[in-house]
């Protein structure tokens, strides 16, 4: 597929071309076709890179640990959001196997990216010694950022867009119409759609500027992690509702993303209860209002084994790590 030219009519644009191949060079007798998809992905986690090298002595955290991180989440986010995608559409590549590996077209699910990135924190940290929470709340920040800039990819691809719209920045493209064809009178091929990805891009600046001011002003750990699945689970659980190429559970009408969206406010949620009923224990020690306040911490921590878990389990190791940084 060659130059595309999308449409933007409400807003007087129209036949803006695009190319999804951003160059091609000659290996030999074989033409290689470089992808503005790949370029801008990898683009968006040079960035993040960068930020989170250059911000982490501010948090206590040691550049090469970024490093490592950054190395181990590249990896397994993209095989996680690759396997997320090939699960739920697995009619696409079960008579083609070989298909699997093909990236180049798309077919990279975020919430499978997030996983595979979550997986390789919980490596790193446990192989580094250095607190779970506290490097998340961190790297927490630059999500959104990258998931911003990543989402062009989409657009370059055609993908990722939403149902008819009359709003004024509708978009309409040959692909656009060639994929709405297929659902006979379901939609309206000629018409333009909702830019989903656009969407989804201007929302994640807005939770990256949140989240950074978050970041600087809290002194209680996970509250950033938590706020960022409240917030972009808000956001992905209407936008998806907009979409039409979401997967889908099985055969049923459950969208996957939706329900994922949904787990991660309520899991943000519970965090901010945790942390605010943590810290109004140790209020009311402080003024003497409880006889036992070690016993009344214990009491409501019980509801939280998992989150307490990941809190006091590393919790001697991030002092020790935090006063070598210091020396």
């Amino acid at each position: 597929m060659g130059t595309q030219y999308v449409s933007f009519p409400g807003l007087g644009i129209y036949s803006l071309p695009i190319d999804r191949v951003a160059f091609s060079f000659n290996l030999g007798d074989q033409k290689i076709n470089i992808y503005w998809y790949g370029l801008i992905i990898a683009a968006a986690f040079l960035v993040c890179f960068l930020l989170a090298v250059k911000q982490a002595p501010k948090y206590g955290i040691k550049s090469d640990h970024i490093v490592d991180t950054a190395l181990l989440i590249m990896i397994l986010a993209i095989i996680g959001a690759r396997l997320y995608y090939v699960i739920f559409s697995w009619d696409e590549f079960s008579d083609d196997l070989m298909r699997i590996f093909q990236t180049r077209h798309g077919g990279l699910a975020f919430y499978g990216g997030l996983i595979g990135g979550i997986i390789a924190l919980v490596i790193i940290t446990k192989r580094k010694k250095i607190n779970l929470i506290h490097l998340a709340d961190f790297l927490a920040v630059y999500v959104p950022l990258g998931h911003a800039i990543g989402r062009w990819g989409n657009f370059f691809n055609q993908e990722a867009f939403g149902t008819n719209t009359d709003l004024p920045w509708g978009m309409y493209s040959e692909q656009t119409y060639q994929y709405l064809s297929q659902y006979g009178d379901k939609y309206a091929p000629l018409s333009p759609v909702h830019p989903t990805f656009l969407y989804e891009s201007i929302a994640n600046i807005l939770i990256f500027i949140i989240l950074y001011q978050i970041r600087k002003n809290s002194k209680k750990r996970g509250e950033t992690l938590a706020w960022y699945f409240i917030l972009y689970g808000i956001v992905r659980f209407g936008i998806e509702g907009l979409r039409t190429d979401s997967l889908f559970i099985g055969n049923t009408t459950i969208r996957a993303s939706q329900a994922l969206s949904l787990l991660f406010v309520i899991l943000g949620v519970i965090v901010l209860v945790y942390i605010s009923r943590r810290k109004q224990v140790k209020d009311l020690a402080e003024a003497g209002e409880i006889m036992d306040p070690e016993t009344s911490e214990t009491e409501f921590k019980s509801d939280f084994v998992l989150l307490n878990a990941l809190d006091s389990s590393n919790e001697d190791r991030t002092i020790d790590e935090t006063t070598e940084i210091d020396k």
